[in-house]
């Protein structure tokens, strides 16, 4: 029995094209429903508290190796907490702070990505907690003898004796390296190399005590705990005192940690990684409008058989739809959809107010968001949101017999030669059924120009309306059936 073999196809991108992934997501992280952000992000704060609990054992009674060698190895371990987000899908606030790019690509409001923020900051605390009450429950302060609980002591304290400038510096530097982190998984497709690529900047943002807001959230509040609930016998073994760790109150942890080292990782992710890369390429983009307009053909009939045809008019702007329903890029995705729905039609053009084309909406686009979203989208998207930025499009004076061959024949397909016109595979099928059996996968609606203007919309079943003539006059099946039974 022959085996099934799945072909995997390694990607890489480009810088240039990285940053394309970037903004694809930065615009992701506000298109999701609320629940399933909260979701995910509950989920990262779990991922990143076990990360901490994995540092905290990997450190312990470690002296012995040095300072420098315990640190890097609690370094390598907490990484796994960015790999469980990367591989996993958890939302982080950390990361999510990227959208900025997705706001100053004027995708989002302020208002949209600071409400993003906020749901995944919320979800990432809640996630924080409940880790938190199970290692209480389960007691693992007191692994090693107590020693795992000083150790959560000692680093939880030692995070709350920052000055505010140097927890805000050391959140920008965390941040910084967690978001080039996860700038560095948009240059592959591939799971293994993204978890690979985030180890070392974690490990080092971890080794050098840089702040991670979501990691304290976790860390901090477990310290609080341990010198709040731990019981005598547990103070005895380890030689200390709870008055020794008195200044881990939750007050000072917000007002000494949470604050500053949140906005410094705001800065250090959406300013010095994701606004300043957007910048760099900003340089680098055409100043042309967003759109990729591609224009089908740049000249009129070729053959003699088409020279004919256009001496009957059979050109485009004789059969297309003068007066095309329109999308503005600012219409809910839900009012868009019930207007394609009320006339019938699966997409239209997205013009601005001067008739420039933006884009094209579609079903098919609406299906797609639909899958992606598990069928509970976000009701505030926008026409712009969703719609296609790459259109095909057609003059007003092109013939409609060059549409209709780009339609149905791929003579890449039908034709397979190289550059220099020498044949790449040979073929013993006749011509018409090479024809029949090639698969061409062309978009069924086509926006017409005038210059930079829309001025109709063609389809694929005006083009059939237009040649129908050629198989001759149209039978009435009435009269043919009369006729028959005159005969009989």
């Amino acid at each position: 029995m022959a085996s099934d073999l799945k072909v995997v196809e390694l990607s890489q991108f480009s810088p240039s094209e990285m940053m394309q992934q970037a903004e694809h997501y930065a615009s992701s992280k506000t298109s999701k429903p609320t629940a399933m952000t909260l979701g995910l992000a509950v989920m990262a704060g779990v991922f990143i508290g076990l990360a901490f609990v994995f540092y905290i054992t990997i450190t312990t009674g470690s002296e012995a190796l040095g300072w420098g060698l315990t640190r890097v190895a609690g370094g390598l371990a907490f990484s796994m907490g960015l790999i469980l987000v990367v591989i996993c899908g958890g939302e982080l606030f950390t990361s999510s702070v990227l959208s900025a790019i997705a706001r100053a690509n004027r995708q989002i409001t302020s208002f949209q990505m600071l409400k993003g923020w906020a749901k995944v900051y919320v979800g990432n605390f809640f996630g924080a907690m409940l880790l938190l009450l199970l290692v209480a429950m389960a007691g693992l302060y007191q692994l090693d003898h107590g020693q795992w609980g000083l150790n959560a002591l000692n680093i939880a304290q030692h995070k709350l004796h920052h000055t505010p400038a140097q927890a805000f510096a050391l959140g920008i530097l965390c941040n910084m390296l967690v978001c080039l982190a996860i700038w560095m998984t948009f240059s592959s497709t591939q799971m293994l190399t993204k978890a690979m690529m985030v180890v070392l900047p974690v490990a080092m943002f971890v080794s050098t005590g840089f702040e991670h807001s979501v990691a304290n959230m976790f860390m901090v509040p477990l310290g609080i705990t341990i010198q709040n609930f731990a019981g005598p016998e547990f103070w005895q073994s380890v030689g200390a005192t709870p008055g020794q760790y008195s200044d881990l109150t939750l007050y000072n942890f917000i007002v000494a940690n949470l604050i500053p080292v949140t906005l410094g990782n705001i800065v250090g992710g959406a300013v010095l990684v994701g606004l300043s890369n957007w910048r760099i390429y900003q340089f680098a983009k055409p100043k042309q409008p967003e759109v990729q307009i591609t224009r089908l053909f740049d000249k009129k009939a070729a053959t003699i058989g088409e020279i004919k045809m256009l001496k009957d008019n059979l050109l485009i702007e004789n059969i297309m739809h003068a007066e095309p329903i329109t999308l503005a890029p600012d219409l809910p995705v839900r009012t868009a959809l019930d207007t394609l729905l009320d006339n019938d039609i699966n997409g239209a053009p997205v013009v601005d107010k001067d008739k420039q084309l933006l884009g094209f909406f579609s079903v098919q686009d609406v299906l797609v968001e639909l899958w992606v979203q598990d069928y509970m989208p976000d009701t505030d998207r926008q026409v712009q949101h969703l719609m296609r930025r790459e259109v095909e499009t057609v003059e007003a004076g092109d013939s409609v017999l060059q549409l209709a061959e780009y339609l149905s024949i791929d003579k890449e397909t039908l034709y397979p030669t190289t550059g220099m016109g020498y044949a790449t595979r040979l073929a013993t099928q006749p011509l018409a059924e090479r024809a029949k059996e090639a698969i061409v996968s062309r978009p069924h609606q086509y926006p017409v120009m005038k210059g930079d203007t829309v001025i109709g919309l063609v389809t694929r079943m005006d083009v059939v309306k237009a040649l129908r003539p050629v198989y001759g006059e149209k039978i009435n099946v009435l009269d043919g059936i009369k006729k028959e039974a005159i005969a009989s």
